[in-house]
């Protein structure tokens, strides 16, 4: 009999406080893996840093489970610094003259 071999990967995602790297790993544990029985999910945090190590069956669903999960990040961070306690100091760093938006 095979043995299932899983590919894993660890990404650490640096956040503007802890607080932040707290309520984003809050926003996506609420949202479970679609497919768990391929894919498996660990999010922790380490002061400001966001740490998601990933295990999949296949190295396709690893680039489409991390591309989705970078997508849910950036979603909440922009998200963050529109609307959260913080807003205004976002706000003041990207009016700057030599920040400019895509």
């Amino acid at each position: 009999m095979a043995e299932t071999q899983w590919h894993t990967m660890t990404i650490k995602l640096p956040m503007a406080s802890e607080e932040h790297a707290t309520i984003v790993k809050r926003v996506i544990d609420v949202d479970k893996e679609l497919q768990s029985h391929v894919v498996k999910r660990t999010l922790t945090t380490e002061g400001n840093v966001l740490i998601a190590t990933f295990k999949t069956l296949t190295v396709r669903l690893a680039r489409l489970t991390l591309n989705s999960f970078l997508e849910n990040v950036d979603l909440i961070v922009r998200t963050l610094s529109e609307f959260g306690e913080d807003a205004d100091q976002y706000k003041s760093l990207t009016s700057d003259s030599s920040i400019q938006e895509k």
